[in-house]
């Protein structure tokens, strides 16, 4: 008694989808978007866990003889208003980044998920209840909601992150609400309550696993959206502060060097926005795959 929300059985049939051989899943895999998205995004999660393979230096060294030092052979995009090397900083300013962002997404994810699947199986006066919490925050704009609680509670990289998983789970809780709606539905569903299932194991086994389709795909577009509020709200001084390498940081610092030292602010700033285009290209590549498999 087992169903899937996309609606695809099992089998041969699932099996050629994701076969090397199948047309549409080659076409998919050799796109040069995608795959240039996964190998920037792969070189991310290198450059967060070990930056010392792809800049082996100090962050945080400074020396004042080479004090905004254009791009050169010494370093590679210069150095900032205190001779630091700014190459150095982007990579090692990856690990501050994407820990706030894949951190602030998991959380948004987690209280999603609960939420949403608890509104979606709770009497209707508990479902309008949560649902209209849903719209009330969804109403305010991510950073100005993210503003709001870090005034509220302090700034800093835990604050940074509580709020951007605050200000971002009532998408995610919508979305598996509304999942959860059509699966509670669904017949298999209403057969295993007839055969006696309780509820705690009908949902682990039947409603959980079929409502999550959506959410990972959600998450991997939520990863960069997360990682740009967090740069925006450092830059206003809301996350990580210097010294730390953190992107948005970086970008506040340099800002008021633009016109004697242009290459302090450009790589973080680059660096934010391949972010951004890698998990979104990596996202919606994706989506259209699980819609196209839903329309089976």
């Amino acid at each position: 008694m087992t169903a899937t929300l996309t609606g695809v059985p099992a089998g041969p049939t699932t099996a050629r989808d994701g076969d090397s051989g199948h047309p549409a899943g080659r076409r998919w895999r050799l796109r040069p978007g995608p795959l240039a998205a996964g190998g920037f995004l792969l070189l991310l999660l290198v450059a967060a866990v070990r930056p010392s393979l792809l800049a082996p230096g100090d962050p945080l060294a400074a020396d004042p003889l080479t004090v905004i030092a254009p791009p050169g052979a010494a370093h590679w995009l210069g150095t900032d208003h205190l001779g630091r090397d700014v190459w150095t900083r982007v990579v090692h300013g990856a690990g501050h980044s994407l820990t706030i962002g894949v951190a602030a997404t998991a959380t948004a994810v987690t209280a999603g998920v609960l939420l949403g699947l608890l509104a979606g199986l709770a009497p209707r006066i508990a479902d309008e209840g949560l649902s209209r919490s849903f719209d009330a925050l969804s109403a305010f704009p991510m950073l100005l909601l993210a503003l709001l609680l870090i005034a509220i509670v302090g700034p800093g990289t835990t604050s940074l992150v509580v709020a951007i998983g605050i200000a971002t789970l009532p998408h995610h809780a919508r979305v598996v609400r509304a999942q959860t709606l059509l699966v509670r539905r669904a017949g298999y569903v209403e057969q295993a309550v007839t055969f006696g299932l309780s509820r705690t194991r009908l949902v682990a086994r039947h409603v959980l696993p079929n409502v999550l389709g959506p959410v990972p795909v959600l998450a991997v577009i939520g990863l960069g959206e997360a990682v740009l509020a967090a740069a925006g709200l450092s830059f206003l001084g809301m996350g990580p502060q210097p010294p730390a390498p953190e992107w948005g940081a970086m970008l506040s610092e340099g800002r008021n060097y633009l016109q004697v030292g242009w290459w302090i602010s450009i790589p973080p700033g680059v660096a934010v926005t391949l972010t951004v285009l890698a998990s979104t290209v990596l996202g919606r590549q994706w989506q259209s795959r699980f819609d196209g498999r839903q329309s089976r």
